[in-house]
C-alpha cells in the first residue's frame, strides 16, 4: 500500500522533530563533556560544538549515506574517547591550543578513515567484531561516561576525579546534586507516564525547573556571569568559538609527524567504534522496517558527515539507536526525516541560543549518567552461568578494566588482541578431522568382482581416509598431527580429503611435510584429494603446496581431483600387490565372466549365440540417459564409467565397471529408459544381449535363464551389502 506523499512529508517532519528533541540534549551534553576538561569557560564552546555536530551529521550523513530514517548525531563513544584524550594530553603538559587542534584533527581523520573503509568495501567486515569485545568496550564507555559525569553532578572543584569526588562530600554542591538527581528521576520515570515526549527532553526540563526553583530562594543562581552551575552564553554569534576554530585551521599547517602519531591510534579507535555503532543501528533498523542497508555506502556517508562536522568545529558521531527509534515511531518514512532533524538542530540553536545558556551542567551530567548506565551490558553476567562462556565474560571484563584503569585507547588495543585470541580459540576448539574411515569400510565407485572385493576387505585396513575441515594453521597443527601420528607407522596410504579446508599456513604445510617423510620411511604414500582451487582468502592451495615444496614429482605424494579417484588408485595398487591385476589384452569368454563362473562353456553356447559383440573406443558413449534400450552388457575387456548428467557442464560419477563385470541391468529388468550415461573409460569389448532376445532364449533354456537371474540378484545383493556397510560408517 502506497502512503500519500503529503502523509509522508508530515510523518518525516514529526519524525525529524522528535529525533532532534532526543539527539540535541545528548549532543550538547557530549560536547560539554569533551570541552569541559579544558576549563570552565570552554563548556559553552562544547555545547556549541555538540549542536554543530548534530547539524552537520544529521544533514550530510543522511544525504550521502542512504539508509532511510537513520539519525546520525554525536554519541557516547565519541565523548568518551575525546574527553579521555583531552584529559590525558593536558595531564602530559600539552598546551591548550595544541589539545584543541588535536581534537579537531581526530575528527577529520575519523571521517577520512570511514570513507576509506567504505570505498574499499570493509563495511560488511566491521560488523563481525566479536560480541564480547564490542560488549566490553561499550560497557567500558558507559562506565567511563558515568565516572566522568559524577564530578559534574556533584559540582566538585575542577581536577577532582571520580573516586576523589566521592570521598570528599565537603566539596559537594547540594544545589547541583538536587538538579542532577531531579533530571535522572524524571528521565527514568518519564517513559512510564508518557512516551509522546522524549525522556531526555522531559529530564532536561525537570532539571531546569529544579534549578529555577532553587534560584527562587538563591538569587545568585539567576546570574549568568561567573555562574559555574550553568553552561553560560554561547557567545552570541559564536565569534569566540569561530575565532578559535579559525586559529586551529591556521595551526594545522604547523603540525609535525609526532603530533600525527599522537592522534592516529585514537582516530582509528574512534573510527571502528563509530562504524560499529552505526552499522549495529542499521541492522536493527533493517529488522524493524524490512529493508536492507548498504554498509559500505553508509560508512562513506558517515565519514563525510564526520568530516563536515570537524570542518565547522562540531564533534564526531554515529547512527544512534534512541533517536532513530523515535524517528520511526513518530511516523518517518524516508531519509528526509534525517535531513529535517539536522536542519531543526541548527534552527534550535539560532532560536534558542539564549535559552541553552541557562542549561544546568548538572542536568546534562544527569542525562549522560542515564545514557551511560543504559550502555552497560548487564546481560553479560549470564555468561558466568556456563563454563563454556566464562572465557567470553573474562574478555568483556578485561576490556572494561583496561578502559577504566588505563585508557579507552588501550582498551581498543586489548579488544583487538582479544578478538584475535577469540578467533584462535574458536578454531582450536573445533576439530579439524571431520571423519576418519579405513579402506575396508568404504570403497571406490569402481564396481569390482567379488574376489577382488574380498581382497580389498581383507587388506583395506592399510588405507586410512581423513576428511579435514576448518583452518589448518599454527593453532590446529598439533591437533592435526596428533590425529595422524597413530596411523603413520601402520598404514601404507593416508588419504586427506581437503574439500572443507578453509585455510592453510606454513606451519601446517611443515607438519604435512613431516607426515609425508614418516610415510616414505616404509614406502607409504600421502595422498591429497579435492584440494580447493580458491580458498576464501583467494589463495590456490595446490599452487601453495607446490611453492612450499610439499608436492613434487619425485616424492611419495599424490594429488587427485576427486576422493574416489584417490581411493580407486589405492585399491588398484593393493590388487596389484595381491597379484590379481587383470591382463587387459586377453578377451574374456562368456564362461569366464563373473556372472557365469562355475558354468560349463557348453551350456552357454546357445546363450552366446543370442548375444552381440560390440566395441567402443575410450571416451565413446555406449548409451545416454533417457535412451530407449534394454540390453544387458557384459565386459570382456576395458572399463566403463556410469555418470549422471546434472547440467550441460556438470556430471556426477556414479560407478565404474571393469573387465568381467556387467552393467545396464536396470533397463534389462524393468524395461524402462536408461537412467544415466555409460561411457567407455578405455577401449572396451562387450557382450550385449537385449531383453527380447533373452526372453526368446529363456523359452527353450529355462534353467540357464534362471541361473542368469539368480546371478544378477546375487551380484546386486553383494553390491547393496557393501553400500550398506559404507553408509553405516559414514553416518557415525
Amino acid at each position: 500500500m502506497n502512503i500519500p506523499k503529503t502523509n509522508n512529508m508530515a510523518g518525516d517532519f514529526w519524525g525529524g522533530l522528535a529525533a532532534m528533541l532526543v539527539a540535541l540534549p545528548s549532543a550538547i551534553a557530549f560536547g560539554v563533556t569533551i570541552y569541559s576538561p579544558l576549563g570552565g569557560s570552554y563548556a559553552a564552546h562544547g555545547a556549541l560544538a555538540g549542536i554543530l555536530g548534530a547539524t552537520a551529521l544529521g544533514f550530510i550523513a543522511a544525504a550521502l549515506g542512504g539508509t532511510k530514517r537513520l539519525i546520525t548525531a554525536p554519541c557516547a563513544p565519541a565523548a568518551a574517547v575525546l574527553s579521555g584524550l583531552a584529559i590525558e594530553l593536558l595531564h602530559n603538559g600539552v598546551a591548550l591550543e595544541t589539545t584543541l587542534l588535536l581534537l579537531t584533527v581526530i575528527g577529520l581523520l575519523c571521517g577520512v578513515f570511514q570513507i576509506i573503509l567504505g570505498v574499499v568495501g570493509l563495511g560488511r567486515l566491521i560488523k563481525y567484531m566479536p560480541y564480547p569485545v564490542v560488549s566490553g568496550y561499550l560497557s567500558g564507555v558507559g562506565l567511563y561516561i558515568i565516572a566522568s559525569q559524577v564530578p559534574k553532578l556533584l559540582a566538585v572543584p575542577k581536577g577532582m576525579h571520580f573516586w576523589e569526588s566521592l570521598a570528599a562530600p565537603s566539596h559537594w554542591q547540594w544545589q547541583a546534586v538536587v538538579v542532577g538527581m531531579a533530571t535522572i528521576i524524571v528521565m527514568v520515570g518519564a517513559p512510564k507516564v508518557t512516551k509522546a515526549v522524549p525522556a531526555a527532553i522531559l529530564g532536561l526540563l525537570g532539571g531546569m525547573l529544579a534549578y529555577f526553583a532553587l534560584a527562587f530562594f538563591d538569587s545568585s543562581l539567576l546570574s549568568v556571569a561567573g555562574n559555574s552551575f550553568i553552561i553560560g552564553p554561547l557567545g552570541g554569534s559564536g565569534e569566540g568559538f569561530f575565532d578559535a576554530l579559525m586559529g586551529r585551521w591556521k595551526a594545522i599547517g604547523g603540525m609535525t609527524p609526532a603530533d600525527l602519531m599522537v592522534v592516529i591510534v585514537p582516530a582509528m579507535t574512534l573510527t571502528v567504534l563509530l562504524s560499529i555503532d552505526t552499522l549495529k543501528t542499521c541492522v536493527v533498523l533493517d529488522a524493524l522496517t524490512r529493508t536492507r542497508h548498504n554498509s559500505n555506502r553508509e560508512l562513506i556517508g558517515q565519514g563525510c558527515g564526520n568530516l563536515a562536522s570537524a570542518l565547522i568545529g562540531g564533534i564526531p558521531g554515529a547512527g544512534t539507536m534512541g533517536a532513530t527509534l523515535v524517528n520511526i515511531s513518530s511516523g518517518a518514512q524516508t531519509r528526509r526525516s534525517s535531513l529535517i532533524e539536522g536542519v531543526l538542530a541548527l534552527v534550535a540553536f539560532l532560536v534558542l541560543g539564549a535559552f541553552i545558556a541557562w542549561v544546568p551542567v548538572a542536568a546534562l551530567a544527569g542525562i549522560l549518567i542515564v545514557v551511560g548506565t543504559r550502555m552497560i551490558d548487564r546481560s553479560s553476567f549470564h555468561f558466568l552461568k556456563s563454563p563454556s562462556t566464562i572465557l567470553d565474560f573474562v574478555v568483556i571484563a578485561a576490556v572494561i578494566v583496561t578502559a577504566l584503569t588505563v585508557s579507552l585507547i588501550a582498551a581498543s588495543g586489548v579488544g583487538i588482541v582479544l578478538a584475535i585470541l577469540l578467533f584462535v580459540r574458536e578454531q582450536i576448539g573445533g576439530t579439524v578431522v571431520r571423519r576418519k574411515v579405513y579402506g575396508n569400510q568404504v570403497f571406490s565407485k569402481q564396481v569390482r568382482l567379488p574376489s577382488e572385493m574380498a581382497i580389498l576387505a581383507e587388506h583395506g585396513e592399510r588405507t586410512v581416509i581423513y576428511e579435514l575441515q576448518g583452518s589448518l594453521f599454527f593453532g590446529t597443527t598439533d591437533q592435526l598431527f596428533s590425529a595422524l601420528e597413530p596411523e603413520l607407522k601402520i598404514r601404507n596410504y593416508v588419504i586427506l580429503n581437503m574439500r572443507r579446508v578453509q585455510s592453510v599456513d606454513v606451519t601446517a604445510a611443515h607438519i604435512l611435510e613431516q607426515v609425508k617423510d614418516m610415510l616414505a620411511e616404509h614406502k607409504g604414500f600421502l595422498i591429497f584429494s579435492q584440494i580447493p582451487q580458491n580458498l576464501p582468502s583467494g589463495r590456490d592451495m595446490q599452487e601453495y603446496f607446490d611453492h612450499v615444496g610439499l608436492v613434487r614429482e619425485d616424492s611419495q605424494v599424490k594429488v587427485f581431483g576427486e576422493s574416489d579417484e584417490a581411493l580407486e588408485w589405492v585399491e588398484d595398487r593393493i590388487l596389484e600387490e595381491a597379484a590379481l591385476e587383470r591382463e587387459e589384452e586377453k578377451l574374456l569368454e562368456l564362461h569366464e565372466i563373473e556372472l557365469f563362473k562355475g558354468r560349463k562353456a557348453e551350456s552357454l553356447v546357445a546363450l552366446e549365440a543370442c548375444m552381440e559383440l560390440r566395441s567402443f573406443k575410450a571416451g565413446e558413449k555406449i548409451f545416454a540417459r533417457g535412451d530407449a534400450g534394454d540390453e544387458l552388457f557384459l565386459i570382456r575387456r576395458g572399463a566403463v564409467r556410469i555418470v549422471l548428467p546434472l547440467d550441460e557442464n556438470k556430471k556426477y560419477h556414479l560407478s565404474t565397471f571393469t573387465r568381467g563385470n556387467f552393467f545396464g541391468e536396470m533397463a534389462f529388468l524393468d524395461h524402462d529408459l536408461r537412467s544415466a550415461d555409460a561411457v567407455a573409460f578405455s577401449d572396451t569389448e562387450l557382450f550385449a544381449i537385449s531383453r527380447k532376445s533373452f526372453d526368446i532364449f529363456a523359452e527353450e533354456h529355462k534353467k540357464v535363464a534362471s541361473n542368469l537371474f539368480e546371478g544378477l540378484a546375487r551380484a546386486l545383493a553383494i553390491r547393496l551389502r557393501y553400500t550398506d556397510a559404507e553408509l553405516r560408517v559414514l553416518q557415525v
